[in-house]
């Protein structure tokens, strides 16, 4: 029986929210983030941590089912 790697349905659920984000992130109107979130652009940095993790996610459920 062979078992789900928790690892592959996680990567991908943050992988596609990060994509989600950083879309948003770089289309958005810069005056919002001056209004609202001192200047930062939150929907940019956090959609690139998101992407970052569930690619690593991604990475060590392929390289545990290769070994």
């Amino acid at each position: 029986m062979q078992q789900l790697d928790v690892r592959q349905p996680m990567g991908l659920l943050f992988l596609t929210l990060g994509v989600i984000l950083v879309g948003h992130g770089l289309i958005a109107d810069p005056v919002i983030f001056v209004r609202h979130s001192l200047g930062q652009n939150v929907n940019l940095g956090w959609g690139v941590v998101f992407v970052l993790f569930g690619s690593l996610m991604l990475w060590l459920a392929r390289r545990s089912r290769a070994s």
